[in-house]
């Protein structure tokens, strides 16, 4: 992707949050010279920030997905009697635009749709070898158990949710308007926690055409050693 497609969807993204009276914390507002001035170890730790991907596609209107980690813990926290185990995120998803279909091997998420459009996301459960089963899928939307085929799809209107447990296959994408997404899961490491069943890349390779409007969590490493 180039950084200045980043930027532009970044922008939108501003826009659209702006409709919804959706406040984003201090950091997704910073430049990267912002980044510097400040102690930033445990927003880094955390992988907070902007997540912008095209899943490897080349064509992020039609594969690809919007995320801001707002707040998380670590791995290490999991570990602990009383740990911070829980995150939350922002999601934009676009009318027909699909994020492939992928499970987590220890994340457990709830996933909202908090406006804008519905939000259509496709099941299955996984094999013991990590395929997609033939069983038919059971989930908790809102407190109402709710079956569906293999492959089968729910429809969350604004206001609905899905609860989706470890190592179930799901693919998701807008439909009748941008929708925005809201997802409260235990802790996340996306670098090692997802399941792709296509062969897809989790992080874009960046052209850098113009400089970053905001960085992007896989922009730590670079944009911030020393």
């Amino acid at each position: 992707m180039k950084r200045s497609e980043i930027n532009s969807i970044m922008r939108n993204a501003h826009s659209f949050l702006s409709k919804h009276q959706f406040h984003l914390p201090p950091f997704a507002y910073w430049s990267p010279e912002d980044w510097r001035e400040r102690d930033t170890s445990e927003i880094v730790a955390q992988q907070l920030g902007w997540d912008i991907t095209d899943f490897g596609s080349g064509d992020f209107s039609k594969v690809g997905l919007l995320i801001v980690a707002l707040r998380n813990g670590t791995y290490d926290e999991l570990a602990k009697p009383l740990g911070k185990i829980y995150g939350e995120k922002l999601l934009i998803a676009e009318p027909g635009q699909v994020t492939p279909t992928h499970f987590h091997h220890q994340k457990m998420e709830d996933i909202i749709n908090r406006g804008g459009g519905n939000l259509v996301v496709q099941l299955w459960n996984s094999t013991t070898d990590d395929q997609l089963a033939d069983s038919s899928v059971t989930v908790s939307c809102d407190g109402i158990r709710r079956t569906v085929p293999a492959g089968g799809t729910l429809t969350l209107t604004p206001g609905e949710s899905v609860c989706l447990p470890q190592r179930l296959y799901h693919k998701f994408w807008g439909e009748a308007g941008t929708v925005l997404v809201g997802e409260v899961n235990r802790v996340n490491d996306d670098r090692i926690d997802n399941r792709f069943f296509e062969k897809v890349g989790r992080f874009p390779e960046i052209e850098e055409d113009e400089a970053p409007l905001h960085l992007l969590t896989k922009d730590y490493a670079t944009w911030l050693q020393g």
